[in-house]
């Protein structure tokens, strides 16, 4: 299995056991040697919310760059609830807030918006995306390697 890379960039970054820090083109989470192929962005809701309403022209270009990944998402450190129950800081409301998860996720298909709970789950979430995106890229780029998927 390939190591995690996480971008030197990255304010809060996971701790994975078999991970390098090394600075990434796009997203916050690769995987060494793929790191042009397979990317996951991490963000807080806060750090979301944010960025999309302060940040929106910088946050769109590394959507476009994504874009030409072979398998690329967005890691919410939220679940839905938290945004129905308004637990964050900005004065947006919860609709709205939903609206623009749906607009980024038909606008900028096929990266993957996902609101992955918090963040202990989107830890995992975020390590078993990148171990399945290695394996399926792997397989299919490599058919005459054998990989067990789980």
């Amino acid at each position: 299995m390939a190591r995690i890379v996480i971008d030197t960039r990255e304010q809060r970054p996971y701790d994975f056991n078999n991970s390098i820090t090394a600075k990434l083109n796009s997203g916050d989470y690769s995987l060494e040697g793929l790191e042009d192929q397979i990317a996951i962005e991490r963000k807080s809701l806060d750090d979301f919310i944010n960025t999309v309403l302060n940040g929106k022209e910088r946050f769109r270009n590394e959507l476009t760059r994504l874009l030409s990944y072979d398998f690329a998402a967005v890691i919410i450190e939220a679940n839905p609830e938290d945004i129905m129950l308004h637990r964050y800081k900005s004065q947006v409301a919860p609709t709205s807030v939903f609206g623009i998860i749906f607009d980024y996720t038909v606008r900028f298909s096929p990266i993957h918006f996902l609101l992955a709970g918090d963040r202990p789950y989107a830890r995992s979430y975020t390590e078993g995306l990148l171990r399945m995106a290695e394996r399926i890229i792997a397989v299919e780029r490599n058919p005459e390697r054998k990989i067990e998927v789980a």
